[in-house]
């Protein structure tokens, strides 16, 4: 399973904020909201920290994508083979 921020990104733009703005009023470091712009894990925290900032929930902010698993490199969805994956 893989986690999309794209609805995050979307948030911003709607309120017009810049990803800066939301580290400071959330109190979260550039380098967490990096690792959300990668897919990357970060910690629970982070993410409610960034729920309570914009006062919105988690839906609003991201969405699982069961199946899928993020290729970092190319910032890309792949479709994971369960079966070929368990071999």
């Amino acid at each position: 399973m893989g986690a999309s921020y794209k609805k995050l990104w979307h948030l911003l733009i709607d309120r017009g904020m810049k990803k800066r703005e939301l580290c400071e009023l959330a109190g979260v470091s550039s380098s967490s909201l990096a690792k959300l712009n990668k897919g990357e894990n970060v910690n629970t925290e982070i993410l409610i920290r960034i729920c309570q900032a914009l006062d919105v929930g988690i839906n609003d902010i991201m969405e699982i994508l069961p199946d899928e698993r993020t290729d970092n490199k190319k910032g890309e969805y792949v479709k994971i083979d369960r079966e070929r994956e368990n071999t």
